[in-house]
């Protein structure tokens, strides 16, 4: 095949045929097949006026059919686009309840989200195969992040932690050792004379931080759900941080308990239903017993059903109390969804900014968010878009 004929055939499977797509292409063999996968979500209407007909209907057999012919052309990123996008525009949702089905999607953040909005209506045979579909997601993501998430964790511990008695020569911190001693500088020697030391403490085994995930489990914020969980959980596993991690909507539910297992986590929230910020926040308030080495991580879209004044006092407390604020918007790879405008302006004039932030660099966020760094000016280097 030339490059033009390549070029139109490549056009045909964008445009989905008909008389208006110009390219007078015709597909044969395997482009059919991938163009009658794509039509049965993309096409609208039937062979009248040209176009082809779309949809899948309501039969399991024929979407079973059509998940393992999407996996059979299409790489597992598009997959799960393609997933994604019928469960939405053809309403299939009722389909996943079955246990064939689970066993034929191929598992992604975004269906882990629709299972969980489907938790409670499940029958038990298929929320055994919805599990077993999450613990695969949860451990692929847990491959991907646990141990960035640890090392930089670790190392921001061990970075605030200072002593200006160092005990070994290994464990000086130069930078600023150099830096509060400035004021000892000889001229004629070049040099600076340290009468002061600055130097990192050895590891406490003790707590030093108190971490509070404060999640927001409205159907927006789906994904979000999934990566805090997974991070709650490898936090929650460090010793020296006490972690916390409650979810939200109308009614708040502490599932710290629960931490210890991601996926049983998972199954405890109830994705969906109004929002009561200001309800979170307080309940989150009440865990923190060290403010000035607290963080209280808010993950919301920031629309706020509850008392919004209150909820933005409530927030200006805890800052002034000492504890680290940190509001995300989403924490997933799809950047910042339609949120509360007004709200992350009020925060910011209070020096809490509101930004997204992707998984791959939350825990360099919580490195800064330990080191005491400006968080503000974090973001503007590493939020989502």
């Amino acid at each position: 095949m030339n490059a033009v004929d390549e070029r139109m055939r490549r056009w045909r499977l964008v445009l989905g045929g008909g008389p208006a797509d110009g390219t007078g292409c015709a597909l044969e063999g395997v482009d059919a097949q991938m163009d009658a996968a794509l039509a049965a979500v993309y096409d609208q209407g039937g062979e009248s006026g040209g176009k082809r007909e779309g949809g899948l209907g309501a039969s399991a057999p024929r979407v079973a059919r059509w998940l393992g012919d999407i996996r059979r052309y299409f790489p597992s990123t598009v997959v799960q686009v393609m997933q994604k996008d019928a469960i939405e525009k053809l309403n299939l949702t009722r389909l996943l309840l079955e246990p064939e089905m689970l066993e034929a999607v191929e598992p992604d953040v975004h269906l882990v989200g629709t299972l969980l909005a489907l938790n409670k209506v499940m029958p038990d045979q298929a929320r055994e195969s919805a599990r077993t579909l999450v613990r695969r997601v949860v451990s692929e993501l847990e491959r991907r992040l646990v141990q960035k998430t640890r090392a930089a964790v670790t190392g921001a511990l061990d970075r605030s932690a200072r002593t200006h008695r160092p005990k070994r020569v290994a464990d000086i911190d130069w930078d600023r050792t150099i830096r509060a001693n400035l004021k000892n500088y000889l001229p004629e020697k070049n040099t600076v004379v340290p009468s002061r030391l600055v130097g990192y403490a050895r590891r406490q085994r003790s707590v030093q931080r108190e971490v509070v995930l404060c999640i927001d489990q409205s159907g927006s914020m789906a994904a979000s759900v999934v990566y805090s969980s997974v991070f709650g959980a490898v936090l929650a596993s460090m010793r020296s941080l006490k972690t916390s991690l409650v979810v939200f909507d109308t009614a708040v539910v502490d599932l710290t308990e629960r931490l210890h297992d991601p996926v049983e986590l998972l199954f405890g929230t109830q994705l969906g239903g109004g929002t009561d910020i200001n309800r979170a926040i307080a309940y989150g308030q009440g865990l923190i017993t060290r403010p000035a080495n607290s963080i209280f991580i808010l993950i919301s879209d920031l629309y706020e059903g509850g008392v919004r004044q209150e909820m933005l006092r409530r927030v200006a407390a805890m800052t002034q109390a000492g504890v680290q604020v940190i509001v995300l918007l989403a924490l997933s790879d799809e950047g910042a969804p339609f949120y509360d405008h007004e709200n992350a302006a009020a925060l910011a004039a209070m020096g809490v900014p509101a930004f997204a932030c992707t998984p791959d660099a939350f825990p360099d966020l919580m490195a800064a968010a330990i080191e005491r760094r400006d968080i503000t000016r974090w973001a503007e280097r590493h939020a989502a878009p």
